[in-house]
């Protein structure tokens, strides 16, 4: 197995509603704001190479939205999902799976595209692939509830099913393959999926949202877009004190910094161990 990593590209967001009610002066300290009180975040997403698979994990959030919408975001950066790809070796029609942590836009908007230079017809960016999520989630994403309505995007989700390349993973099983489980998280979103990959004799945990970054690791720091902000401490607190205790390796979709992470436990708790960079475990 090989890992790669994916980046397409930077966005912002109101660092007040990635922190809830920790105050800015402390959230600040790991992620400074601009003036306008917007911190950069990361879509970094994480490409499996296992045998004749290819996986990708998460999409980012794609090219197909209009100029208002990508105002509030702030889209930056020079990477893409495609140089991206190509820059590892690979175009889009390699991808044999597309693995879908949730369906917020700034994780799956990438797996839909405008069909050439029209911007009428839609069509799936990786034609070969099977997308996964789950059944319970895909109910929760496209019958939503007004506090996630902005994050669920039609045109991003209905055409996986339309075209026939939506498969649902059984979370009795959680696994996608040998080497590739994973857990169910609801404090964020209802049933978002975080991978449990094995790699080079450590456990890789793609943190998705339920870690965004480093300086969500002390328990209180609980993004003002989780639904069930208590149900995420609760997740939070026992993947962290997991992860601490058997070394995983946090691989981080959204710090703008650090690509991964080890946790340590100390008297206040969790706290940070090391970041480092995927090819640094050689």
């Amino acid at each position: 197995m090989k890992l790669h990593v994916i980046n397409t590209g930077f966005f912002k967001l109101d660092g007040g509603a990635m922190f809830g009610v920790v105050p800015k002066v402390l959230w600040s300290k790991t992620n400074p704001s601009d003036e306008n009180n917007l911190c950069t975040w990361a879509m970094r997403c994480l490409l499996v190479e296992s045998g004749n698979r290819l996986i990708l994990i998460d999409n980012g959030i794609g090219e197909k939205q209009d100029a208002k919408f990508f105002s509030h975001y702030y889209l930056h950066g020079e990477d893409t999902l495609e140089k991206s790809l190509q820059q590892k070796g690979f175009s889009f029609s390699d991808i044999s799976d597309n693995f879908l942590t949730h369906l917020h836009f700034d994780h799956c908007g990438g797996g839909v595209r405008y069909k050439g230079k029209m911007s009428t017809q839609l069509e799936m960016t990786f034609r070969n692939a099977q997308y996964w999520t789950n059944e319970e989630h895909w109910i929760w994403a496209t019958q939503p509830n007004p506090r996630e309505k902005a994050s669920f995007l039609k045109e991003n989700m209905l055409p996986m099913q339309e075209s026939g390349q939506l498969s649902f993973l059984d979370l009795k099983e959680k696994k996608l393959m040998d080497g590739f489980e994973f857990f169910t998280v609801d404090g964020h979103t209802d049933k978002q999926m975080i991978p449990k990959i094995s790699y080079k004799g450590h456990t890789l945990v793609f943190a998705a949202d339920l870690l965004p970054s480093i300086g969500h690791i002390p328990l209180p720091y609980v993004m003002g877009y989780d639904t069930r902000p208590l149900i995420t401490m609760e997740e939070k607190k026992r993947f962290l004190e997991e992860a601490a205790k058997k070394q995983y390796i946090v691989f981080l979709e959204h710090d703008s910094k650090n690509e991964c992470c080890t946790l340590k436990m100390t008297e206040k708790g969790v706290r940070l161990d090391k970041t480092f960079s995927l090819n640094e475990l050689g």
